[in-house]
């Protein structure tokens, strides 16, 4: 994406330097007005001028003292010249630059976003519930700072400000409904699962594919705040809870009729062995309705659930 943002290009000087400069001007104005009342008392030429000089130099060191400031690691200033933006500074350390500079401070540090689960409609239209986490953190801080209305999106409007936790939380809750509609977005082009076509790619199988189009879909809403989205995936997936005891119950069903043609797959598979084992060697011959019966019993053995009781023929075989 197109970035606006540029760095700061006035003047910045050391801040340890210029806290000493302040400190030895504060010491020194304070001093002036003393001896300026002093002289005033005493009737001496020129007591007035300098308590004046002094009281100026005071107003004027004290401003000064205002553009000191620090940065941390993974932090931003963003100066504007009345109204004006002049840049970002993001050296890291104790600095001053002209206290009539605006300035609002930002974190670029990576941020956690773990939303609650959301009812939507799949493909199929099935509601399910559905939710995501997302790390995100800032890239260009002008779009984030002038191309959002940051006192609309916090929860606060008027405590907003400079501060940089309710900057931040307002960022956060443009994140939070810009996510939200990416994942109903995203949701509604897969089907929860799809049993009859096992290639189509579903919410709950194609977790790869769907996060990254998850992750495209909120990086595209985000850009125009200048944030850029570090990893975006699902994280809770269910039917809601109107229709999860019937899908559960379609799900056990199916997993039964899977079961059940195994078991049968391999039931005819030992019966077929058997017939053939003892043609073979042959230990019997069995006409074709003996056969019958023979598989018949065998099938009924080897699928049904309870244990099969034997009954043990001490008659003819052909009786």
């Amino acid at each position: 994406m197109e970035t606006k943002e540029f760095q700061f290009k006035g003047t910045v000087l050391n801040g340890f330097l210029m806290l000493f400069v302040t400190i030895a001007l504060f010491i020194l104005s304070i001093v002036g007005i003393i001896y300026g009342i002093i002289f005033l008392d005493g009737g001496v030429n020129g007591g007035g001028w300098l308590l004046g000089i002094s009281v100026v130099l005071l107003v004027a060191t004290i401003i000064t003292m205002c553009g000191l400031f620090q940065l941390e690691p993974n932090e931003a200033k963003i100066t504007t010249w009345f109204g004006k933006y002049s840049g970002t500074i993001t050296q890291t350390g104790f600095y001053w630059i002209n206290p009539f500079y605006s300035s609002k401070k930002l974190s670029l540090r990576a941020r956690n976003l773990d939303a609650e689960p959301i009812k939507v409609n799949d493909k199929t239209g099935n509601p399910v519930m559905i939710g995501l986490v997302l790390v995100w953190k800032l890239k260009d801080t002008y779009k984030a700072l002038f191309e959002v209305d940051s006192q609309t999106m916090a929860s606060n409007p008027n405590s907003v400000g400079n501060n940089t936790k309710f900057l931040m939380n307002a960022l956060e809750n443009f994140v939070r409904v810009q996510a939200d509609a990416a994942l109903r977005q995203v949701a509604g082009q897969y089907a929860y699962d799809n049993e009859e076509n096992e290639k189509e790619i579903t919410l709950r199988d194609g977790s790869d594919e769907v996060n990254k189009e998850l992750e495209a879909r909120i990086d595209e809403r985000l850009a125009m705040a200048g944030i850029e989205v570090v990893e975006a995936r699902i994280n809770y997936l269910a039917y809601a809870p109107e229709i999860a005891a019937v899908m559960l119950r379609r799900q056990q069903a199916t997993a039964i009729i899977a079961a059940r043609e195994k078991i049968v797959e391999g039931a005819v598979s030992m019966v077929k062995m058997a017939l053939d084992k003892l043609k073979d060697e042959g230990v019997v011959d069995l006409d074709e309705e003996r056969k019958a019966a023979m598989v018949s019993n065998l099938l009924v053995v080897l699928c049904g659930e309870d244990n099969a009781q034997p009954i043990v023929n001490t008659g003819s075989l052909y009786q």
